[in-house]
């Protein structure tokens, strides 16, 4: 009976043959004559039977269709441009390029000389794109850690540090594809779980099939962790050093709202975003990227790119994007709105008191992705004699260090 179910219809007959199952129950529940209850007895056991073959294919099913809808990407906001990476549009700009008047190094050369890393000993030990950070750099990473966090969470976001293993299923609803060709995903053999590519995952999962009290939103989240990446295909200069690595810390931001409220939010993360980096003094452009260049997941997208005098061109270092309900759909995460105040007239109490369920809108935002801080620090104020002078935000988080020196012989 089951092969021959269109797959439109296998639904209705799983619950035309449960409702069948409920009243054959209801049926038993009196007195009966032992050859009625016999045969409702005989009854029960064949929709049993038939529901157990139906509802093993549509999960099988279901399944396949989740796997289907997970490859349609968002809609797009009537302001992104189209066309590929060429066509984003610039919508701000902070600072200037600085002009050397000495011959300037690149990170490499700079850590080597004030000895911050080792990617020859990290390549042994673990491969290609892992490095060993020493010395200054390790409180480097830790001071940019501690100061994002600091920052953000004194506007109001909620300070996590996150699972970095997560299922496969979490990864998918999140609009990535831990299994496609040239995946960046590290998925764990033997397992339905994956490396986390970025903290938006598992702070995206943290509500998962739930509904929110409308009180509570706008829900806001600056998460720490660690980052795994496949860098598949990547190629080209700007995969040595720090700039495209296997492994890195990043400071996440990821709210949960209100549709309506989310071009706002989003405005307000990209703001933050630039007002970090302003603060460190790194010269940076905003951009409005195409849509050629949005993954799935996302409603519109800003990136931030810095300067990087050693590539002689600017670098990505931050993105913020609004994924609208494209990632709470399948991660089932809702909110309840609050009734109106005052209620409609005529309303009956405890009718009509709070309307039905919608799913939040959900952002994420990147405050510091650790190595491309670094590059642009050592990068920009590097100086003739070959030190560094740190960012003044950043010092009190260095026990007060200002100037990276190299190391005496």
């Amino acid at each position: 009976m089951v092969a021959t179910i269109p797959n439109y219809d296998r639904w209705q007959e799983v619950d035309r043959l449960r409702a069948e199952r409920n009243a054959v129950a209801n049926k038993m529940k009196g007195k009966l004559e032992p050859s009625v209850r016999q045969a409702l007895v005989e009854e029960g056991k064949n929709l049993k039977e038939g529901l157990i073959a139906l509802e093993e294919d549509l999960v099988q099913l279901t399944d396949k269709l989740q796997l289907e809808a997970q490859s349609i990407p968002n809609t797009t906001h009537p302001d992104v441009p189209v066309g590929g990476e060429e066509s984003s549009v610039i919508r701000k700009e902070v600072g200037s390029q600085r002009n050397f008047n000495f011959t300037f190094r690149d990170h490499l050369q700079l850590g080597k000389e004030l000895d911050l890393f080792d990617f020859d000993a990290a390549a042994e030990v673990s491969g290609s794109k892992f490095y060993y950070l020493k010395n200054e750099a390790v409180l480097l990473e830790m001071a940019l850690v501690n100061w994002a966090i600091t920052e953000v969470s004194r506007i109001g976001f909620t300070p996590l540090v996150t699972p970095e293993i997560v299922r496969s299923s979490v990864v998918e609803k999140c609009g990535f594809q831990p299994r496609a060709q040239n995946t960046q995903v590290y998925s764990i053999d033997n397992s339905d779980q994956c490396l986390i590519g970025t903290a938006e995952i598992p702070v995206g999962g943290i509500h998962m099939d739930s509904i929110l009290p409308d009180s509570d939103l706008p829900r806001k989240y600056v998460a720490y962790s660690h980052c795994f990446r496949t860098e598949a295909g990547a190629a080209g200069a700007a995969t040595r050093g720090l700039y495209r690595v296997h492994q890195f810390s990043k400071v996440e931001m990821f709210v949960f709202c209100r549709p309506e409220e989310s071009d706002k939010c989003h405005e307000e993360l990209i703001t933050i975003e630039e007002e970090l980096y302003a603060s460190l003094g790194l010269h940076f452009k905003t951009l409005d990227m195409a849509t050629g260049d949005l993954g799935a997941p996302a409603y519109r997208k800003f990136d931030i790119e810095a300067w990087m005098p050693g590539l002689d061109r600017y670098g990505e270092i931050s993105s913020a994007s609004n994924c609208t309900d494209y990632q709470s759909r399948r991660l089932g995460i809702r909110f309840r709105p609050s009734p109106p105040d005052p209620p409609p007239p005529n309303t009956k109490k405890g009718k009509g008191s709070s309307g039905p369920t919608q799913f939040v809108h959900t952002l994420n935002a990147t405050a510091v992705a650790v190595p491309r801080l670094i590059i642009c620090i050592l990068e920009n104020f590097q100086q003739e004699d070959g030190t560094v002078v740190i960012p003044e935000p950043l010092r009190p988080f260095m026990g007060g260090l200002e100037v990276l020196s190299p190391k005496t012989k």
